[in-house]
């Protein structure tokens, strides 16, 4: 039984380009696949008749496995393919093993692979399903230091291959992905001639199921490897579903003391509500204009025609500048400041301030289902349409061809208070951590985290003073854990941001941000190669420690998994120590590979020693 692979490109930077000698065998035993082969290869064609017509192709044998042969042909220049494509696609035909060669210092000749002859392979690989491995080898040039073999470094992109880059050829193609710094016998062997073992292993499988009958009496074929199986799967991670928009109502329905904005009615100078002019100035440009303009300036212009009959001007609300409302209960000790208090002179909009009020508050993106609750409060399809409209020059829009549910809500939702993070803008308390000055506002505070609604409407110290000094995190984390109160979103830039933040979470009992944080660390670690991750600073035994003792349960769960699945990179490191006995048992229990496949595999090895000594050499 034989398998057949062809390779393409070349692994030295240059490649061999036309005109050029195809190859020599000293290029040759320095290659890929002859390290791999070792000295058992044999230069020669295995057939004179395919080796005559292709002349860009140099062919070697060798064996494995015992007595299972292999026939490699290799072609190091791409340009000696477009000569005649007809018998190299009958070669691409025959073959069993595709392995693509590239040089990650050679930028152009992968540009030429990938935009000139990946297109012209995609439909064949898909058809035939042959088995494709795309190998970068090289290291890649630093001119600070020593080459850099780190994927994610970009430090010289613009003359070496990325890391991303070769990953992305290799989704396109259907293949899997290897970088090899050099071509010696540990990279050669353990992470290439692995991939190549298992591609030839089920290959020979496949042969095995289509010629059963001729294989029966062979001894050699009875020895198989022991079969590996799949790492199990790690356990996902569940996130809270945003509470973004009920918390946001229960500041409009509860959080009065903290409220500075009180509306009335323009004909009967009734009372209609409270609100918070932090809030409407984030969401609506008019309440921003009509709060924080001079005091000069005439009062906004809505952009919707109503009550023209009455020849009035065009306005929905108007201002008292300047008036101080006392009358407002407030929690003790809280501060007091100024009010502002705003007429509506619209009549729908004064029927209708409470569901208005409550579509801002949730993120002014439910347009359904403000217009549902109009209809059900105005019995009138005409003036639903009317306010709908007074209230989309509120909020800054008008309603064009693009103004559907979808396109509302990306625009909307929870960032309609990203103009107050980080802002002077109504802030009404400031943080001072490690030097650092961060300005917020209670109300937001108080609506998303239970901690602060306790802190700021308490009888502490936080509750009267407009300075809160926090101690204990970095500024940088704490500005986050404030960025999603604001935003609902987090995106830590680094495993050990993530962990901080989630410190920070845990501190002030915010589950969700917990839970994102937890997403990002098992994101970031298993984005990492096997070469980064045994290599890496961070230390996973640490990591750990640190989501036990923060109550961090669904990472410390997945982090045993994950240094499970990675036994081999963990059990080495010193700091495996730190398990405690529960914990180990529990790695050793689910580590992959097992140790009874380690045993099988000894064994199996042991076995096929002993076959080739009993073998007569001559024979």
């Amino acid at each position: 039984m034989s398998i057949h692979i062809v390779a393409l490109g070349s692994e030295c930077p240059g490649g061999v380009g036309p005109g050029e000698e195809i190859m020599g065998q000293g290029q040759l035993q320095g290659g890929l696949l002859w390290s791999y082969l070792g000295h058992g290869a044999l230069v020669g064609p295995c057939d004179l008749e395919s080796s005559m017509h292709n002349p860009a192709f140099m062919e070697y044998t060798s064996r494995v496995f015992g007595d299972v042969t292999v026939v490699v042909r290799d072609c190091p220049s791409w340009d000696l393919l477009d000569s005649d494509w007809a018998s190299v696609r009958k070669v691409l035909e025959q073959a069993d093993i595709l392995v693509i060669k590239y040089s990650v210092t050679d930028k152009l000749a992968f540009q030429q692979v990938r935009n000139v002859y990946a297109p012209r392979l995609r439909p064949l690989l898909r058809h035939w399903g042959v088995p494709v491995i795309l190998v970068a080898v090289g290291a890649r040039l630093n001119d600070e230091g020593p080459p850099c073999t780190c994927p994610l470094c970009a430090s010289d992109w613009s003359s070496c291959v990325p890391h991303s880059e070769g990953l992305q050829l290799s989704r396109d193609l259907g293949a899997t992905y290897l970088e090899l710094p050099s071509l010696n016998h540990v990279f050669v062997g353990r992470y290439f001639g692995s991939v190549l073992e298992y591609f030839m292993i089920q290959c020979l499988k496949h042969k095995a199921k289509e010629r059963p009958e001729k294989r029966r009496g062979n001894k050699v074929n009875d020895l198989r490897p022991p079969h590996l199986e799949q790492p199990a799967r790690l356990p996902p991670i569940r996130v809270e579903e945003s509470s973004f928009s009920q918390d946001m109502q229960w500041l409009l329905e509860r959080g009065v003391q903290f409220a500075d904005v009180a509306f009335y009615a323009g004909d009967s100078g009734k009372e209609l509500g409270w609100a918070h002019a932090a809030v409407l100035c984030a969401v609506s440009p008019y309440f921003r204009q009509l709060l924080l303009g001079p005091k000069n300036r005439e009062r906004p212009q809505s952009r919707c025609v109503c009550r023209e009959r009455d020849g009035g001007p065009n306005s929905l609300l108007s201002t008292w500048d300047g008036e101080i409302i006392d009358d407002m209960p407030r929690s003790e000790g809280h501060l007091t400041g100024r009010l502002s208090r705003l007429v509506v002179k619209d009549p729908l909009l004064c029927m209708c301030l409470w569901e208005t009020l409550m579509f801002i508050y949730r993120g002014a993106w439910e347009w359904d289902h403000l217009q549902e609750a109009l209809e059900e409060k105005l019995k009138n399809s005409l003036a639903v349409n009317q306010l709908m409209e007074r209230i989309r020059s509120l909020i800054g829009r008008d309603k064009g061809p693009r103004d559907t549910p979808s396109a509302r809500a990306a625009q909307l939702g929870p960032q309609t208070l990203v103009n107050l993070f980080n802002s002077p803008l109504y802030s009404d308390v400031i943080f001072m951590v490690q030097g650092s000055v961060l300005p917020a506002h209670r109300a937001v505070l108080v609506a998303r985290c239970d901690v602060m609604a306790a802190m700021f409407s308490g009888k502490y110290a936080e509750a009267r003073s407009r300075v809160v000094p926090i101690h204990g995190v970095s500024s940088d984390t704490f500005l986050s854990f404030l960025e999603y109160l604001y935003t609902d979103s987090c995106c830590p830039a680094s495993v050990l941001q993530a962990m901080a933040v989630l410190v920070c979470a845990e501190m002030y009992q915010v589950k969700r941000l917990q839970h994102l944080c937890e997403v990002c660390v098992c994101a970031y670690l298993q984005s990492m190669p096997s070469r980064e991750l045994s290599s890496t600073g961070i230390s996973v035994i640490r990591l750990l420690r640190r989501a036990k003792c923060h109550n961090a349960e669904q990472l410390y769960v997945w982090l045993l998994h994950f240094i499970a699945n990675n036994y081999l990179i963990f059990s080495h490191k010193p700091d495996f120590l730190e398990l405690s006995e529960e914990e180990r048992e529990q790695v050793e229990r689910l580590r992959w590979p097992s140790r009874g496949y380690l045993q099988e595999l000894s064994e199996y090895q042991q076995r096929r020693r002993k076959l080739r000594k009993s073998r007569c050499i001559v024979m």
